[in-house]
């Protein structure tokens, strides 16, 4: 509607000066449709400039998520984006199965992470311009400003038990555990670990069956493999 006003501005203008006879009556007429001209060009440059009319919603979405990796490390990896490391840009699943990862978003957007002890999620805060009422619709509405994107942020809740890494610290893991070295000198000692373990249990239930034996074990082989990468962990994020 205001670009309606500006060009009925010009134009009656130009009309009232061109072909009004009576030059008082003309120079009163063009001088009030200049006005009105220019007062819609400036209410155009406030709503483009300032977003005159508008102001700031935002709205929320939230959206669980799942981590990357095997069932035995499960994890949230992050890139870092520039040298500073000041924002980075986190990789997840959208569901259990999912064949493709997805990623936040990698600009005008803020990431938080948070630790919870509850399920994975992501909470999604994005603002837009809209304008204040139906009359500055009407009024602005051809501008294209309404809906226009402003700022978004993301806030993450992780489960205590997932890890978080950067990709280069996922890489670093990858080919630790690849290393056949290391295979090696793990089942080595995840025998004796679980060796201890279950004869430790036997000495206090010297009746133990056979299936209680078989619990400490399995009990004791996911306790050194939990152990084993919390120990690589701990060197990778030095």
């Amino acid at each position: 509607m205001i670009v309606v006003t500006l060009i009925l501005g010009v134009l009656f203008a130009f009309i009232f000066f061109i072909y009004i006879n009576n030059k008082p009556t003309a120079y009163i007429l063009t001088a009030l449709s200049l006005l009105v001209a220019i007062t819609s060009m400036v209410f155009i440059i406030k709503n483009d400039r300032d977003h005159y009319g508008m102001h700031q919603v935002t709205t929320s979405v939230s959206q669980k998520i799942y981590p990357v990796g095997s069932k035995q490390m499960k994890m949230f990896l992050y890139q870092p984006i520039g040298t500073a490391n000041k924002h980075q840009v986190y990789i997840y699943q959208k569901s259990e199965n999912a064949k493709k990862q997805s990623h936040t978003q990698t600009t005008d957007t803020t990431n938080k992470l948070v630790k919870t002890n509850g399920d994975n999620r992501m909470v999604t805060k994005t603002t837009r311009w809209e304008y204040t009422s139906g009359t500055t619709k009407l009024w602005f509405g051809i501008s294209g400003e309404g809906h226009k994107f402003v700022k978004r942020q993301n806030v993450i809740y992780v489960n205590n038990d997932v890890q978080v890494l950067s990709v280069p610290q996922a890489k670093a893991l990858k080919k630790v555990m690849a290393s056949k070295s290391y295979q090696a000198k793990l089942k080595v000692q995840g025998k004796a670990f679980v060796t201890k373990q279950v004869t430790a249990a036997m000495k206090k239930n010297p009746t133990m069956s056979a299936a209680d034996r078989t619990k400490v074990m399995k009990q004791a082989q996911a306790e050194f493999q939990a152990n084993a990468v919390s120990n690589i962990l701990k060197q990778i994020k030095k």
